[in-house]
C-alpha cells in the first residue's frame, strides 16, 4: 500500500494548522511503515488530499479516472472559513458548496473531531466520515531549560515578568479582538501573539490592530518556530486561545503537551474530549480575565489532566487509526 499525500500550495500553508497536520501524517505513516510519496508522478494506491484548490481537484479527477481510492482530509468547514479573510463571510455559502464537490467525490473523509464530522454530515455528505485527531508529538514539547531561556532572551523578559502567549493567524475567528481587550484589562502582563500572514488579506481593522492599534503590553513578533516557540509554550505563565471556531485546534494540543496552563473559549469543538477538568474555559472578556488571573495567581493548575488529554491524541495512536482508515478505504 502506497499513499500519495497531496498539499496544494504547501509553501504557503506550511506555517498553518493544515501544514502541521500534513507533517503529522508523514510522521504517522513512517511510524506504521506505510510507503508514501508527495510526488504526483509516482505510482500510488490512495490519494490523500489536504487542500481544495484547482490543482487538488485535478488530482482528484485524475485519481478517480485511474481507479484510485481518494481520501479527503476535512480540515475546513464553512463555519471556520467565516470571519477570516477579507470577504470571507460573503463567500462562505459558496465556499461550502465548493467544499461539498470535494467531499462528495471522496471515498472517505477524515476530519479531526466528532464536532467537525457532525458539521460535514449536516452538509449532506453521504460517504463515510471518520474523526481522527491531527495528533501531537509529545517529545517535541517536553520542557527544555535551554529553549525556555532562548524564548525569554529573545523577548528580553524579566525573571518575574508574567507572560501569556497564543499562536494563530490574524483572524477575528481566532479571537484577536478579544485577545486585545483582555490585554487592555491586564496591563502588567505581557501578551504575545505568535503567527503571521499577509496583512492585505485581512480586514483593515485587524490590520490596524497588528500594526499600531494595540496596547504596549501586546507583542506581534510574527511567525516563529523551533526553540523560541517551544520554549514559550513551556515557559509562559499561560496559553490563551480565544478562537471562536475550530475543527480541532492543533496549537491547543501543543499547549496541553507542553504542560501549559491553558485558557480557551468554551466552544462546541472541544465537547467530548476537552473540558474544564483540563483547561480553563470562558465565553466573554470578563470570564477570560477572571480565568487568566486565577492561573497567574497560582490558584489553578490543571496541567496534569491536560497532559493526559494530549497523551490520548499522540502521533503514535493517530498512526494506527490512519493505517486502519487506509486499509478500510482500499477494501471499499
Amino acid at each position: 500500500m502506497k499513499i500519495l499525500l497531496y498539499l496544494e500550495a504547501e509553501q504557503f500553508l506550511s506555517h498553518s494548522g493544515i501544514g502541521r497536520a500534513m507533517k503529522h501524517q508523514q510522521r504517522a505513516l513512517d511510524l506504521m511503515g506505510i510507503d508514501w510519496t508527495k510526488n504526483p508522478e509516482d505510482d500510488y494506491d490512495i490519494l490523500h488530499l489536504n487542500t481544495y484548490g484547482f490543482s487538488s481537484w485535478k488530482m482528484l479527477k485524475k485519481a478517480k479516472k485511474a481507479g484510485k481510492k481518494v481520501i479527503f482530509h476535512g480540515h475546513s468547514t464553512k463555519e471556520d472559513f467565516q470571519n477570516s479573510f477579507i470577504g470571507s463571510n460573503i463567500a462562505a455559502p459558496f465556499f461550502k458548496q465548493y467544499l461539498m464537490h470535494f467531499y462528495r467525490a471522496a471515498d472517505l473523509v477524515i476530519t479531526p473531531t466528532d464536532y467537525s464530522a457532525s458539521l460535514l454530515r449536516s452538509y449532506g455528505i453521504k460517504c463515510p466520515i471518520l474523526p481522527i485527531s491531527n495528533g501531537i508529538d509529545l517529545a517535541k514539547y517536553s520542557r527544555s531549560k535551554a529553549k525556555e531561556q532562548a524564548f525569554r532572551d529573545h523577548f528580553s523578559l524579566k525573571a518575574d515578568q508574567k507572560v501569556v502567549v497564543t499562536a494563530a493567524l490574524y483572524f477575528k475567528r481566532k479571537g484577536i479582538d478579544d485577545f486585545i481587550k483582555v490585554a487592555e484589562r491586564m496591563p502588567d502582563v505581557t501578551f504575545i501573539w505568535f503567527g503571521y500572514q499577509n496583512l492585505w488579506t485581512i480586514p483593515g481593522w485587524i490590520r490596524r490592530i497588528v500594526k499600531k492599534n494595540h496596547p504596549k503590553n501586546v507583542l506581534f513578533p510574527g511567525y516563529i518556530k523551533g526553540d523560541i516557540f517551544e520554549g514559550a509554550m513551556t515557559s509562559a505563565d499561560a496559553f490563551f486561545f480565544p478562537s471562536r471556531e475550530e475543527t480541532e485546534g492543533i496549537v491547543v494540543l501543543e499547549a496541553l503537551a507542553s504542560h501549559q496552563k491553558t485558557v480557551v473559549r468554551d466552544i462546541p469543538v472541544y465537547h467530548g474530549w476537552l473540558d474544564s477538568n483540563a483547561v480553563s474555559m470562558a465565553c466573554d472578556i470578563d470570564g477570560f480575565v477572571s480565568q487568566l488571573q486565577d492561573v497567574l495567581d497560582g490558584k489553578v493548575d490543571k496541567t496534569e489532566a491536560a497532559y493526559q488529554v494530549a497523551e490520548s491524541r499522540t502521533i503514535e495512536k493517530v498512526a494506527q487509526q490512519l493505517a486502519d482508515a487506509y486499509q478500510q478505504t482500499l477494501e471499499l
